[in-house]
């Protein structure tokens, strides 16, 4: 195995919920950076080419752009993508993984749960 640490990027407008789970990721060896809003994260990732995470952490309800228009941006970059809410709602459950989302967790959950979906996206498999 490589030196470089898997690379995820959580997109939550919630700080504590930013801080939390990239404490959570750190402990278990994945870098992780936060971006409180999707039009700040998108912005990073056009004005930085080399700026690529291995894995992009969705809030759905955020100010400005929506976790679900952060995933169509991202649309086609091959980027694996685990959408977090607090808010379950069928429609926006179907929309996100008709988008290629790769899991839908509801919060508060499960750290274990958590770190075994990131993990698979980060390995390229598919989770719930």
């Amino acid at each position: 195995m490589g030196n470089l640490k898997p690379f995820v990027v959580i997109v939550d407008d919630d700080e504590s919920v930013c801080r939390a789970i990239k404490r959570l990721l750190r402990s278990v060896g994945i870098a992780a950076e936060t971006f409180a809003s999707g039009d700040a994260f998108l912005n990073v990732l056009s004005s930085i080419p080399s700026y690529r995470p291995d894995c992009v952490i969705l809030d759905v309800q955020m100010p400005g752009l929506n976790g679900l228009e952060v995933q169509r941006r991202l649309s086609g970059s091959g980027t694996p993508v685990v959408f977090i809410t607090a808010h379950d709602n069928i429609s926006v459950r179907e929309q996100a993984f008709a988008g290629g989302a790769v899991a839908y967790i509801l919060k508060p959950f499960n750290d274990d749960l958590f770190i075994r979906t990131v993990r698979a996206a980060l390995e390229g498999g598919q989770a719930s």
